[in-house]
């Protein structure tokens, strides 16, 4: 996090952008220049409910929410540059500007890093400097004006002198935002916006998206180049794959129909998309380099000791027919015990790999993955594999032999004591008819 509200000053920033501000692109954007990056806009009760996760093969820390979802994903190389960008739906609170003042108000006292905001201007001049100067006195580090009206699209003209306006009247720096398409093509035209805007520091967003090369002064490179190290952070990062394609398709722009944008739109995971640009070759190696680190990691951890990948609880376990009674699984030890807790279900996520057949399974159990770091000979295998890791991380029995009795398994005892003495009574009635016929 930048310390004072000088560190926003003479900056150019990757603006916050939905879907696009992920952890890929805002790498990339650093690599190319950009000072500062912006998260993608999050909303902020989500937030709340999410957990820290320490993820030790990606080396990443990961908000998770309650469905699983990784919300935020950060890492040690953008340390001090990312600003988290907190939702309050921004536009719709301009009409407010007594709520925005208590918002950050709360914020300013309530957190130890600086807070920023970022607004869009109002219907008249002396509207938006007054609420920037409100702003700037709940001790905000800066604020970035997007020089549009709450109605205005990207295709309307910025409105360069309000900006230039209110940068005059506060004395915290201003991040002049929305010159994307008619200001800013190039890496020669930050300066030009910055003097048409009276400020010293700007935000890109689309000119950022459509190629992140923007932020170099060495000039542009081609968008296919960009395009190729934006993937390559997506892969070594494991982003979700509809993440990569939706923000390869905004670099693509027109060629979005062309044979190279089809075969992304049908890519369905980051391996299918490598291959549409040829990065099959290190894909397989960056995967390969990730299942070393999470062998490494379970070896650290022991056999029978659970670690952390992502947001699965991982332990190193197989499933062994032999070790448990006939008619008796831990499947469906972890199936009763839901159904005794009154919680949803489990249900497995099975995957397979191409270079041994191996399958490894991944059970959801109120809202928290399980998984063996060991791959299996059968999906059956595999998801009783999954099943034995939750058992033993809860605390559950998982039926193996020796094991004290459970209430399963008594359930089944009598279940096939029963049958079985109803074999035995419909034995017995057809050998009294098989005499009755030799009569």
């Amino acid at each position: 996090y930048f310390l004072n509200s000088n560190s926003f000053s003479n900056i150019t920033a990757l603006a916050p952008m939905v879907r696009v501000g992920t952890l890929p692109m805002r790498l990339l954007a650093l690599d190319f220049g950009a000072d500062l990056v912006y998260c993608e806009e999050l909303i902020d009760i989500k937030m709340v409910q999410c957990r820290r996760v320490v993820n030790e093969v990606l080396q990443t820390v990961d908000f998770v929410a309650p469905d699983e979802r990784v919300m935020f994903r950060t890492c040690e190389k953008e340390k001090d540059r990312v600003v988290f960008q907190m939702g309050g739906m921004g536009a719709a609170l301009l009409s407010d500007p007594d709520k925005i003042e208590a918002i950050l108000m709360k914020l300013v006292t309530g957190v130890s890093v600086p807070v920023t905001c970022k607004i869009r201007i109002l219907p008249s001049l002396q509207e938006t400097i007054q609420l920037v100067q409100r702003i700037e006195k709940t001790g905000v580090a800066a604020v970035a004006v997007h020089g549009r009206f709450k109605e205005e699209r990207p295709r309307n003209p910025v409105h360069c002198d309000y900006i230039q306006a209110v940068a005059q009247a506060v004395s915290i720096p201003i991040i002049a935002n929305g010159g994307s398409l008619d200001l800013v093509k190039s890496h020669s035209d930050i300066d030009e916006f910055k003097k048409a805007t009276g400020t010293s520091s700007v935000m890109l967003a689309r000119a950022a998206m459509w190629n992140a090369s923007v932020f170099s002064s060495q000039g542009t490179i081609p968008v296919d180049k960009v395009m190729e190290e934006y993937l390559k952070y997506a892969i070594r990062y494991e982003n979700h794959a509809f993440n990569t394609k939706y923000c390869l398709c905004q670099m693509l722009r027109d060629r979005v129909e062309s044979p190279l944008g089809k075969q992304v739109q049908a890519a369905q995971t980051n391996a299918e998309i490598s291959e549409a640009f040829g990065l099959q070759e290190f894909y397989q190696q960056t995967h390969k380099e990730l299942q070393a680190r999470r062998e490494r990691l379970q070896t650290s951890s022991g056999p029978e000791r659970p670690f952390k990948d992502g947001d699965v609880t991982c332990m190193a376990v197989r499933f062994q027919r032999r070790e448990y009674p006939a008619q008796i699984t831990p499947k469906m030890f972890l199936l009763e015990w839901s159904r005794k807790e009154k919680v949803e279900q489990p249900s497995y996520e099975t995957v397979q790999r191409s270079q041994d057949r191996g399958f490894q399974s991944t059970v959801t159990v109120d809202r928290r993955k399980y998984r063996s770091s060991l791959w299996s000979k059968s999906k059956k295998f595999a998801e009783q594999a999954a099943a034995i890791v939750c058992l033993r991380v809860l605390g559950i029995p998982e039926g193996r032999i020796g094991e004290e009795l459970s209430d399963l398994i008594c359930k089944r005892k009598r279940e096939e004591k029963i049958n079985s003495s109803s074999d035995d009574e419909q034995r017995k009635k057809r050998l009294v008819e098989m005499d009755a016929d030799k009569l």
